[in-house]
């Protein structure tokens, strides 16, 4: 039953966050608010939701290597498995505006994390700290996107907005779905692993990440066959982004977040994988099949290390 449970809370958290950048974008449509704000927040914020409420809610109900594991779990999910099948479904040329700008801020964010976990905890100041990176990094993506703006046609808003009331609706479903099957993939999460005798971390980093990183997968995916691969990486790394410096800066702040030795190991491996990716980028702006394959076979092999040990 715990798994059924599972499967429902990590279905209720994708769809809620869906139902919630459906009502929120329509309000700031109708109020005319411009597409790239309502990209670089609403929907920034509605993709990272499903691990938003789960690190929150592990991190207020004492489940800390949970919150933390679902945060790294993610951001290796995300840059291994979901630009890399979708350099599988068709490879892409990289814009050279994502490596100078979003490589360089996921880079800079992760090793942020790693120095902040030495003192064995992330505490409120950490919290602090990551929001403001949040805000610096937002306040470059609005520079950036407003210098490469382009006019666009106003019909295409006009399609997406609904009633006022009818967005208020969607966005109350929206944030009862997130919160309902947050606490149900923490408490089933939790119960696995105690029946199971496997640590929360381990939970975390593979079951529950990959379950909340379904939305990013599935955009991704929806992209690549469209002929946009390329919109796989920017989705993917500025997800990672928003999981380090706004998730874990709201977890932090609710409640200090426990910090074990296999939490600070996989956060190495992360900034070993963020370098990689920009190393990478920086020999060939091309993401060919050969290395997403490359990509693949590393997050199993992650997978498998983290299952053995």
């Amino acid at each position: 039953m715990a798994y059924i449970l599972l499967l429902i809370g990590m279905a209720l958290l994708i769809k809620g966050a869906d139902l919630f950048v459906d009502g929120s974008a329509s309000i700031a449509y109708k109020f005319h608010i411009p597409t790239f704000i309502v990209g670089l927040t609403i929907v920034a914020l509605g993709t990272s939701l499903p691990e938003l409420s789960v690190s929150v809610t592990a991190t207020l109900s004492g489940s800390n290597e949970l919150a933390l594991s679902n945060v790294i779990g993610s951001n290796i999910f995300n840059t291994l498995v979901v630009v890399g099948c979708s350099a599988l479904m068709r490879p892409f040329v990289i814009e050279r505006r994502i490596v100078k700008r979003d490589l360089l801020w996921n880079i800079f964010i992760t090793f942020v994390l790693l120095l902040a976990v030495f003192n064995r905890q992330l505490t409120w100041i950490n919290g602090l700290v990551f929001l403001v990176l949040l805000a610096c990094y937002i306040a470059t993506l609005i520079k950036n996107t407003k210098q490469h703006q382009t006019k666009q046609n106003g019909s295409e808003d006009e399609e997406k907005i609904m009633t006022v009331p009818k967005s208020l609706v969607f966005i109350c479903i929206g944030v009862a779905g997130i919160i309902c099957g947050g606490n149900l993939v923490v408490d089933n999460a939790t119960w696995i692993a105690q029946a199971w005798g496997m640590s929360e971390t381990l939970v975390g980093l593979t079951i529950v990440s990959v379950g909340t990183s379904l939305p990013e997968l599935v955009t991704s995916m929806v992209a690549a066959k469209k002929g946009e691969s390329g919109l796989s990486l920017g989705n993917a790394i500025g997800s990672n982004i928003m999981n380090i410096a706004f998730i874990l800066g709201i977890a932090s702040l609710s409640h200090p977040i426990s910090v074990t030795l296999f939490n600070l190991i996989d956060i190495c491996i992360l900034c070993t994988i963020a370098l990689l990716l920009y190393f990478m980028t920086m020999r060939s702006d091309k993401m060919s099949r050969a290395r997403g394959a490359m990509m693949v076979i590393l997050y199993i092999v992650y997978a498998a290390y983290i299952i053995c040990r």
